[in-house]
């Protein structure tokens, strides 16, 4: 997991797929878009842009993906995102992997907090059990940007 604020500069060299997914981030003005998928470059990276409100931890699922790396933007409000490395021991509650690229889990081990801003990121990658959407003072409307990166584009 990598996390940042997209107006600071990139420190490091991020591989060309990512850079072009952050660099879409910096350039759209999501307060102008719809709910919905945009594709950036076809199903190789492409972004939905999602409203919803945040709920407390318990009520969200953590969960990974094993074909695309995830690269969670807040547009507007705040929200923790819970994560972990994937050890392994977490106890499936539902596999989508076919349908939607998803696992979700009951639970992780070792969680962390991940506070997040309008302008903050975090990239997630298939070794990353990921919990988004969570309260952090209370429960608050959110926009979110979630750009998939296929592994397939990372070289």
């Amino acid at each position: 997991m990598i996390s940042g604020h997209i107006s600071c500069p990139d420190v490091c060299a991020f591989p060309s797929a990512i850079q072009r997914a952050l660099a879409f981030l910096r350039t759209t003005d999501f307060s102008q878009l719809p709910v919905g998928e945009i594709e950036i470059e076809g199903r190789n990276i492409y972004a939905q842009v999602i409203d919803l409100t945040t709920r407390p931890r318990e009520e969200n699922r953590p969960e990974v993906h094993r074909r695309y790396i995830d690269i969670q933007y807040l547009a507007s409000g705040e929200e923790i995102i819970g994560f972990a490395p994937d050890s392994g021991n977490n106890q499936i509650s539902q596999s989508l992997l076919e349908q939607r690229d998803i696992i979700f889990y009951h639970q992780m081990e070792n969680e962390s907090s991940l506070i997040m801003t309008p302008g903050s990121f975090g990239i997630f990658f298939p070794q990353d059990v990921h919990r988004p959407a969570c309260v952090h003072h209370q429960p608050t409307a959110i926009r979110k940007i979630v750009v998939k990166v296929a592994l397939t584009e990372i070289n």
